[in-house]
């Protein structure tokens, strides 16, 4: 147990700086919704969906790589120089082509007719992949707090610089014309322009924050273990985009195959995006938790028994991700007022999403099997089988259904991907996963939600339904404590409160 108390403590610090930063961060939604139109938010959407594609690129899966060799004495000292080395060489490298054929990617992500997004966009990924290993290396030496510091000291420029060029800067023109905001703001660029610029602003106020990491790199360069690093992570490249696909890419297929004008289909793509942030709770906890969880992974492997610390790992997580379904899915009619009135017409995706995201952090938790055993490829095979998956269902289905059919893609792909990568797993590295009770939590959450949504059809005072909301969210939390007494009694701090 005193693994996983040291797991949910960095999980608690990395969770503190992932929530507190993507929610400050998140505070922007229900701003930039009002601020921006459907079809401007719909743009915003479609930048945000090429960058994570190209980061995958870039980082090339150097950042797992470096937790999976870290370990090993005879390249501790090596290690952060030589992977810092690979990535600072390559980004200029591969920055250099992207900028060389920015058209052609302007083109493909939906945004020709405003060439300077591509540009910010690829000064994003330069500058945020710069930073990839000194984030890593606080992560491998146990520094949540520095972590959270950085995160959340970024997030809080951007939102400085978004409300400064969305708000500040066109009042102050308003009243007068020749302020010295003229020096650097056009009130005729697109204001789309300026979120991104606000985000060049962070990456670059983040790198200099993370400066004394960056400096600690030495010109040693460990030719050996790159290539060892490289045939560990190269199919971790492959997965990572599948990944993307799953997570990201469809809005730019929603772009391309809802039928309607360019107006339409951004304003489509941009209600959907806005109603994609309400998984944020689910989303948000899958990512602290990989964070402290991947490193955790690796230094457990040469532990007694580890496969028992992965599966009660496992159950904690599980636990705790349908509560947070509920707690989302439950209260959407509150939760709704973080994005304005005129994107509510995408709520109904928000369960399915939230049912997708728990798939995908339990597939998070089972790909331990691969990344333990070195077989990375097996990872990537999975990751492209969910990829098809999203991109037959959505070129089938947008054009009937459309952002609906984007939701419903990625809970099948997730769900889907979560099963082939739990029966594979158990052939090849056997953990003793409570899967029959774990599938049960879900299955239990999922029709609370349909009891919840039954009684409020009949019922549609807006008072009762948060009442009874709150009841069915106390109910199962009552549950899991009476099935799951004897682990809860085990936690640290909790555990004594527990009788």
């Amino acid at each position: 147990m005193s693994g996983i108390k040291k797991l949910a403590g960095q999980t608690v610090w990395y969770g503190f700086s992932s929530i507190a930063a993507r929610f400050i961060n998140y505070l922007l939604t229900p701003y930039l919704t009002m601020v921006l139109t459907k079809a401007d938010y719909g743009k915003l959407g479609l930048v945000y969906a090429a960058i994570p594609l190209l980061n995958v690129v870039f980082t090339y899966g150097f950042e797992t790589a470096y937790f999976r060799f870290a370990n090993r004495q005879e390249y501790e000292t090596t290690i952060y120089n030589t992977a810092s080395i690979s990535l600072i060489t390559s980004t200029l490298f591969l920055g250099s082509i992207l900028w060389m054929f920015q058209g052609a990617l302007a083109e493909f992500s939906g945004v020709a007719d405003y060439p300077v997004l591509i540009q910010l966009s690829i000064i994003i990924i330069i500058l945020d992949t710069f930073s990839t290993m000194p984030y890593a290396r606080l992560r491998q030496q146990g520094r949540p707090r520095k972590y959270a510091f950085v995160r959340i000291a970024g997030i809080l420029v951007n939102i400085a610089a978004t409300v400064f060029f969305l708000s500040f800067c066109p009042g102050a023109i308003k009243n007068n014309n020749h302020t010295w905001v003229n020096l650097f703001y056009n009130s005729d660029v697109n204001p789309v322009v300026y979120v991104v610029v606000a985000n060049v602003i962070q990456s670059s106020f983040t790198l200099l924050i993370l400066s004394g990491e960056i400096g600690a790199v030495k010109l040693e360069f460990n030719t050996k273990l790159w290539k060892e690093m490289m045939i560990y992570s190269l199919p971790l490249v492959v997965a990572g985009m599948g990944g993307m696909i799953n997570e990201t890419f469809d809005r730019i297929m929603l772009r391309w195959w809802v039928p309607g004008d360019i107006t339409f289909k951004e304003e489509q793509v941009g209600v959907y995006n806005a109603c994609y942030k309400l998984s944020i709770l689910i989303t948000l906890f899958i990512q602290a938790f990989r964070m402290a969880a991947e490193p955790f992974f690796f230094k457990q492997m040469d532990s007694a028994e580890p496969q028992k610390t992965y599966a009660r790992v496992m159950k904690f997580f599980v636990i705790t991700v349908t509560f947070m379904f509920l707690v989302v899915s439950l209260f959407i009619p509150v939760w709704r007022y973080f994005i304005a009135p005129k994107h509510w017409e995408g709520l109904g995706v928000v369960p399915i999403l939230l049912l997708a995201n728990i798939f995908l952090g339990i597939y998070y938790n089972l790909s331990i099997w691969y990344k333990l055993g070195k077989k990375t490829m097996a990872g990537a095979y999975i990751t492209i089988f969910g990829a098809g998956i999203t991109i037959v269902i959505n070129y089938l289905f947008i054009p009937r259904f459309g952002f609906m059919a984007c939701a419903w893609a990625t809970l099948i792909c997730y769900g889907t991907m979560m099963v082939i990568s739990f029966l594979w797993g158990q052939r090849e590295y056997r953990i003793p996963y409570a899967w029959k009770k774990l599938l049960a939590y879900i299955a239990i959450v999922v029709l609370i939600f349909f009891v919840y949504k039954g009684i409020t059809f009949i019922i549609t005072n807006n008072v009762f339904s948060l009442i009874l909301a709150s009841i069915l969210l106390f109910a199962y939390s009552w549950f899991i404590l009476l099935v799951e007494k004897k682990e809860f009694q085990k936690l640290p701090v909790v555990g004594r409160f527990i009788k």
